[in-house]
């Protein structure tokens, strides 16, 4: 997906592709694949890039936005982000994109997804369509746990509102072989966004909403560790989850 911030940056300043990559020292075709099919520079080209053109550098990329000792705490820790509002919406596009036996969707709402990537479905039902296993589970507007995270997100009934908007946005895959969809009222502590041997954790935080909260990286070792506990927690949510009828 095209970087549209990087766009919008050197489009109001001025500067074309050729002139920022002379300042910076790398070829224009690499600053157009930058803006146009949202490649990720080195760090320290885009440190560069981010000074010459006078933003905050995680703004243009926030994919750098990560901790970089986090390696030598976990091996199944690929990345570690502040608050999911850094990443852009094709990080979990592409994942989800990427996955060839199973895709496994834990949320209450998440309605950003459609709302910034419209092809959603299309994308799930043509991964269907290859032999992919989906399940996806959202919360249930009615329940009173939903309602209550409601409350403590200082978020009302737009909680229960966008639980709705995203059974709705999902139904009409509930006919679509090879997908499932599930309402669940779990006491929802982690978004899980799972393709095959990797997985998005959105972790929450009581009074925060969860585009404010932590998001980690994680891809599994074979070992169980840290991918199995999530998966093993998707599992017991999907369990007492109810069908969604198409």
């Amino acid at each position: 997906m095209p970087n549209e911030r990087l766009r919008a940056v050197m489009a109001a300043r001025g500067w074309t592709h050729a002139d920022l990559a002379g300042v910076v020292e790398v070829d224009p075709k690499s600053v157009e694949r930058w803006v146009n099919f949202g490649r990720t520079p080195r760090r320290s080209t885009a440190l560069k890039a981010a000074e010459t053109l006078g933003e905050d550098v995680h703004a243009l990329w926030p994919q750098l936005r990560q901790a970089r000792s986090a390696r030598a705490v976990s091996p199944e820790l690929v990345a570690l982000y502040e608050q999911r509002a850094d990443l852009p919406v094709s990080t979990f596009v592409n994942l989800l994109a990427r996955a060839r036996a199973r895709i496994d969707v834990l949320v209450y709402g998440a309605v950003f997804l459609h709302e910034a990537y419209p092809r959603l479905n299309s994308m799930l039902r043509e991964r269907a369509a290859d032999g992919c296993s989906i399940r996806i589970a959202v919360g249930d507007a009615d329940h009173i746990n939903v309602r209550q995270r409601g409350q403590e997100e200082r978020f009302g009934h737009g909680i229960e509102s966008r639980c709705r908007l995203a059974l709705m946005h999902y139904r009409p895959l509930a006919t679509v072989p090879g997908i499932d969809i599930r309402t669940h009222g779990t006491t929802l502590y982690n978004s899980l966004y799972r393709a095959d041997d990797e997985i998005l954790v959105n972790a929450h935080i009581w009074g925060v909403n969860a585009y404010a909260a932590p998001v980690w990286h994680l891809r599994s070792t074979g070992s169980g560790g840290m991918f199995g506990t999530y998966a093993d927690s998707f599992e017991t949510v999907w369990n007492s989850a109810r069908p969604v009828e198409g």
